[in-house]
């Protein structure tokens, strides 16, 4: 039993993806806000993105270059690869748990305010 639980951690180490990536969660923007800032930088450089990011009025691109700077901070200090010759293989950003809220309304009722959240990730590679 002990051994065959050690070889599945052996086998799905080895499997592992070793990209330099990074992840946020819980980011207090919807999912929906966020998908069109990463779309500019998917396929970028690094340096393309970073300038695009920094130039992008939204209100995710601020959240998202932080996060593409930590994916290349892991690139360039855990695997040692060149920041030249990295670009944004793979970014995604998916719905995350929504905060349920209540706003008064009229004649004592009351309506739900939805507080969306998105888990945003970014995987590196090397051209």
């Amino acid at each position: 039993m002990a051994l065959n639980t050690r070889n599945k951690g052996i086998a799905h180490d080895e499997n592992r993806d070793k990209r330099p990536h990074a992840h946020v969660k819980h980011v207090r923007i919807s999912s929906r806000k966020v998908i069109p800032v990463i779309d500019l930088i998917r396929g970028k450089s690094v340096e393309d993105a970073k300038a695009i990011l920094t130039f992008t009025p939204k209100a995710a691109s601020p959240v998202v270059l932080k996060l593409l700077n930590s994916a290349i901070a892991n690139a360039v200090n855990n695997q040692d690869l060149d920041q030249n010759s990295l670009y944004v293989a793979e970014v995604y950003a998916n719905p995350g748990p929504t905060l349920k809220r209540f706003v008064a309304r009229s004649k004592g009722s009351a309506s739900p305010w939805l507080r969306r959240t998105s888990h945003i990730s970014v995987v590196l590679d090397v051209r």
